[in-house]
């Protein structure tokens, strides 16, 4: 699939804000089933922009505005070729054990991610050494999809995993941080990611950045591959799909966080646009 993304932030404020400090994560990765063919950042009051890449690879964009402004408008336009992956051959979960140690940051608990009985929860089995990995991950995957409702706007920011889990309702965050709390348990290495999805096949998710999961499956050759999981529509990751990046949890992915001086309580707006061009 080409794709061609739009994404628009924008802050208001009450009074005038000044000095104000931000960091971007909204460029889409390359990967072995992605490419990057453009990408534009344009900011609003205008300024320059640097880049890095962090800790886990993903792309940063920073930049301060120095001058009083009563709003921020950050947009963002991706150009981008999918392809779908190809499904891994089956695996038993004890083929694992000789990876876990280079991929110790997405064994552990992290701030949302937090240690818990979430297996449990969702009325799973834990896995034993002679168990299909994937089978297992592809139930996983299915049983939140089935058990939770989504719905748009009905958790936060400061809403917890268990929050999510008692109410059963949220959004795709929420889905990613059940479905990695169970893998860490199980001590299946797994990761967050931040990305879109195109809104065609019903897929929900469109319309602000999306998240989903990747898993480390090993492979015959002593290697391995990530695997992309939606909990929230109840899929492997397709080449509807769109990557930015991943992390432990959403705190490591959030698309823009920054501070400033000034300006009163804000109002924040988000449009995401996915158009498949031909």
């Amino acid at each position: 699939m080409r794709a061609q993304i739009k994404h628009i932030t924008t802050y208001h404020y009450p009074q005038p804000a000044s000095d104000s400090f931000n960091e971007l994560r909204l460029q889409p990765a390359q990967t072995a089933t992605q490419s990057l063919l453009g990408f534009q950042l344009y900011i609003d009051p205008d300024t320059a922009a640097t880049s890095h890449t962090d800790y886990f690879g993903m792309t940063v964009h920073s930049f301060h505005v120095r001058k009083p402004h009563s709003t921020l408008r950050v947009e963002t336009h991706a150009v981008v070729v999918t392809h779908a992956a190809p499904l891994p051959l089956p695996v038993l979960m004890s083929s694992l054990e000789p990876h876990r140690a280079a991929f110790y940051d997405y064994l552990e608990p992290s701030e949302r991610v937090p240690r818990g009985n979430w297996t449990a929860t969702l009325e799973l089995p834990d896995l034993r050494n002679d168990d299909d990995l994937l089978e297992y991950l592809r139930v996983l995957n299915t049983r939140i999809r089935m058990g939770f409702t989504y719905a748009p706007g009905a958790t936060g920011v400061g809403t917890t995993l268990a929050d999510f889990v008692a109410q059963r309702t949220g959004v795709c965050q929420d889905y990613a941080h059940l479905m990695l709390a169970v893998c860490r348990e199980q001590r299946i290495p797994a990761r967050y990611v931040s990305g879109y999805i195109y809104a065609g096949h019903e897929f929900v998710g469109a319309g602000a950045t999306h998240a989903w999961v990747e898993c480390f499956i090993p492979s015959e050759d002593g290697g391995g591959v990530w695997l992309g999981f939606d909990p929230t529509n109840g899929v492997l990751q397709t080449e509807y799909h769109i990557i930015i990046g991943w992390g432990r949890d959403y705190n490591d992915v959030t698309p823009m966080k920054g501070s400033r001086r000034g300006g009163g309580a804000e109002t924040l707006t988000v449009a995401v646009s996915v158009q498949v061009q031909q």
